[in-house]
């Protein structure tokens, strides 16, 4: 009777609505759980032990953490508060913003939906894992990768292609094409899954993420109890806690692999955060959910790494030695399976942890798909189906998408797509999002102030110092490529001052130390304003009453500091592909990541292409005018003009948040 009940509330519950008539989550706890079910996935409890083992020691978590607080912090508060400010997901939200923004927030729900595609079929691997978890003994029992291989993935050798100097002699052909079918099986019992999830909309997703979240959390605190009790797990956790190797931080590797764990971890580049964010109360405290909800996600990939290493002393594995690398899927499906055989109850915590690796990974599948999902709601044509028929044929279609991942060559084709959605496509988007934030939008104030010609040169020194850069560093010498960089960009700098326009009084001055003489002012609006404009337009909904404000440091730590970490990155990622030009699957992958590049200069080029995703409604919210340090909840844009009252109380001059009192309704 009382698991009868649960289905009824589940099942039947009516989503509640908020006074604009949006959806909104049934709780606040709903809504952070929901989020966390998207980034607390497969790369917490596979990817992130793998990076800290390849990088063991102490010193791994300076790099860590530098990109925890320059990366995923501002970013994730960037993804949540125009979420819930703008009301809408990532394509709204960016239309808002700027109506020429609109492709990158389409991006964000490209890629989120790539990832999904190849995401299921790996879950299906994992349930395959989690059936033959009840046999003793255990089939993987002694030969891990032989059962992996040939038992799972069923993907016979290719045969490689030969690339003769600069010449691709001969491609790698895929001879074997046929469906695995044990993989297309849990492939679409999983995808029906995802559809249970999220059919009813936010009122049902937002109870059934207790159960997605609550119960995975559980199992690892077992999982991590388990590991750490093993004999000789001490010797593991050494490695992770009692190591120091100083010279580690020397090295470019150990900074790549923490900034790309960060940022792969915490989800950014996906959408779903700023989906799930539109769902929100309007005046909810966005700063303070994305504080929580980014320290919960390193906690909850800390305690996986206390149990995979409590395994690794377990097995006697030593990462010390450079053959003994692991990657995400050796994690997953050969270390841990061999570890757990080797266990007393064997079967019992082989499918804990699968069973833990499914709901994890079903939790970030749904949040993938419902960003698409809710995209096509709120579209003006989706708007005429109910949201139960969209689910349904997203689903279906999503189901046949992923059969090529289930094939006999899925398995190569899916490390196609994550290695450039990863390296190239969700770094991509992510730093458009930042440029976007804090050098496009309210650009119209910056040219009225300084004129054209002033903003013209900065913008373009700023993108041409990032790029050559960048580019010199990673092809000549850091040091020469810092040179250059910082060069061509107090050079423009200056210029841009020269040529600038003496800023001309508005009714509203720049903050205070900003407003001492005309040099400061004409520096503040071509290297601050736009960022700190942001913070204060979005403060003003975001941290009302008593909520937590963006700090004013925000918007230049995007430009300055998140930015170049992201072009660094993105860095890495072209000269790769030049060593798997020979794989047609690789090429397919590096050719859907780079859609992303093609549907932002559209957006930017051609905003009107992605009208049709944004309701007439909103249509001309981000034509914001001439109005600078004046929030934007002050200006009229249908008349182009600043209005007084409405939501707004204004109670002094200057741009700061801090003149304007928010009267929630």
């Amino acid at each position: 009777m009382a698991i009868k009940n649960i289905l009824r509330t589940v099942f039947s519950s009516k989503t509640k609505k908020a006074e604009d008539g949006r959806d909104q989550w049934p709780s606040r706890a709903s809504f952070v759980l929901a989020a966390m079910g998207g980034c607390v996935g497969l790369g917490n409890i596979l990817r992130y032990p793998s990076q800290v083992y390849n990088n063991f020691g102490l010193q791994w978590f300076i790099p860590y953490f530098v990109a925890f607080f320059f990366l995923g912090i501002p970013g994730l508060t960037l993804e949540i508060a125009i979420g819930q400010a703008y009301r809408g997901g990532p394509t709204i939200a960016f239309d808002h913003m700027q109506k020429r923004l609109k492709g990158i927030g389409f991006s964000l729900v490209y890629n989120g939906y790539m990832v999904a595609l190849y995401y299921v079929p790996i879950l299906a691997w994992a349930m395959a894992y989690f059936r033959h978890s009840f046999k003793s003994p255990l089939p993987w029992e002694g030969e891990a990768e032989d059962f992996y291989y040939d038992r799972v993935i069923r993907n016979p050798d290719p045969v490689a292609g030969v690339v003769d100097g600069g010449s691709v002699l001969s491609y790698t052909d895929y001879p074997f094409v046929g469906l695995v079918g044990e993989t297309t099986g849990w492939c679409a019992f999983t995808w029906f899954l995802v559809w249970l999830c999220i059919w009813r909309g936010i009122g049902m997703t937002g109870r059934v993420v207790y159960v997605t979240m609550g119960l995975p959390i559980l199992m690892i605190l077992i999982l991590v109890g388990r590991g750490v009790s093993l004999p000789n797990a001490g010797q593991g956790l050494r490695y992770m806690w009692a190591t120091w190797r100083s010279d580690s931080l020397a090295d470019a590797q150990i900074w790549q692999d923490a900034c790309g764990q960060v940022f792969f971890s915490v989800g950014l580049g996906m959408g779903y955060y700023t989906t799930y964010a539109s769902y929100n109360s309007k005046y909810q405290n966005a700063l303070q959910d994305a504080l929580i909800i980014c320290f919960s996600n390193s906690l909850i990939e800390i305690l996986c790494a206390l149990a995979v290493f409590g395994v690794i002393g377990y097995l006697g594995m030593d990462p010390s030695t450079a053959e003994s690398r692991l990657g995400s899927f050796d994690v997953a499906f050969l270390t841990l399976p061999e570890g757990l055989a080797q266990m007393p109850a064997a079967q019992f915590w082989s499918a804990v942890f699968f069973l833990t690796l499914m709901v994890l990974g079903v939790s970030s599948a749904f949040a993938l798909t419902d960003t698409l999902i809710s995209m096509i709601c709120d579209s003006n044509f989706g708007r005429r189906w109910k949201r139960e028929y969209v689910v349904t044929g997203v689903i279906i279609v999503s189901f046949l998408a992923s059969m090529p991942f289930c094939t006999e060559f899925g398995y190569y084709l899916l490390d196609g797509f994550d290695t450039w959605l990863n390296n190239f496509s969700l770094v991509w988007v992510v730093m458009c999002e930042f440029l976007g934030a804090t050098m496009i939008y309210r650009y119209k104030d910056v040219v009225g102030l300084l004129g054209w010609t002033s903003y013209a040169v900065y913008t373009v020194s700023y993108l041409l110092a990032l790029t050559l850069g960048v580019a010199i560093g990673h092809s000549v010498d850091p040091g020469i490529g810092a040179g250059v960089g910082f060069g061509i960009f107090f050079v423009g700098l200056i210029a841009a001052v020269v040529l600038a326009q003496t800023p001309q009084f508005t009714g509203r001055d720049p903050p205070v130390f900003w407003a001492k003489s005309a040099l400061l002012q004409k520096i503040y609006y071509l290297m601050f304003y736009q960022g700190c404009q942001l913070s204060f337009d979005l403060n003003i909904v975001v941290a009302a009453g008593n909520n937590w404000k963006i700090p004013i440091f925000w918007g230049p730590l995007l430009r300055y500091i998140s930015v170049p970490i992201l072009a660094i990155i993105l860095g890495f990622s072209y000269p790769t592909f030049h060593s798997r030009r020979m794989d047609p699957l690789q090429t397919i992958g590096f050719f859907i990541a780079n859609l992303t590049m093609l549907f932002v200069a559209i957006g930017f080029t051609f905003p009107r292409f992605f009208h049709p995703w944004v309701p007439v409604e909103k249509r001309g919210e981000g034509h914001i005018p001439f109005s600078p340090n004046v929030p934007t909840a002050v200006v009229d844009v249908s008349v182009g003009r600043v209005v007084e009252g409405g939501e707004m109380n204004r109670s002094g001059l200057g741009g700061s948040s801090d003149d304007y009192e928010v009267e929630p309704k």
